[in-house]
């Protein structure tokens, strides 16, 4: 009873055993590292010219791009990172809500994968994984996540 009891408690508060597979859109999956975040992550991605790490940060909206309508339509907009490149936010809108009334010095927060380019890189997944097969990304406006 005892065991039991332990055992609630310690899945209600979400800690697994190391070898315990995780729950689709959850971090931890086995075999896939956690994301990374923070603005010295991203500048240090830029820096080395890594691509496919996981950010998740605070920026400001620097200017707001019209949408990308070849293939995927994408919502784009770049941003200023604090200690880094401007980086470019490719959020796919046939998988996530739009994000309505987005406007220059606007703070947005994201969740989503750094590709590296010459101009400072882009951030895709910033929505869910149609699949359910890892934990998607997202971005936060005025308070309401977009994912």
């Amino acid at each position: 009873m005892v065991v039991a009891a332990i055992l609630a408690v310690a899945e209600r508060l979400d800690l697994r055993w190391p070898d315990k597979p995780d729950r689709p859109g959850r971090p931890g999956r086995p075999g896939r590292p956690e994301p990374e975040a923070g603005a010295a992550v991203l500048e240090k991605a830029w820096r080395e010219g890594r691509s496919g790490v996981w950010v998740e940060l605070p920026a400001r909206v620097e200017r707001v791009l019209p949408d990308d309508r070849r293939g995927s339509r994408h919502q784009r907009f770049l941003v200023e990172i604090e200690g880094g490149p401007r980086v470019l936010i490719a959020h796919n809108i046939d998988l996530a809500p739009r994000v309505p009334n987005l406007r220059r010095g606007d703070p947005v927060r994201f969740r989503g994968e750094y590709e590296w380019n010459d101009k400072g890189g882009v951030v895709h997944w910033t929505h869910h994984d149609p699949d359910g097969r890892r934990r998607g990304g997202w971005l936060e406006h005025d308070g309401r996540r977009y994912e």
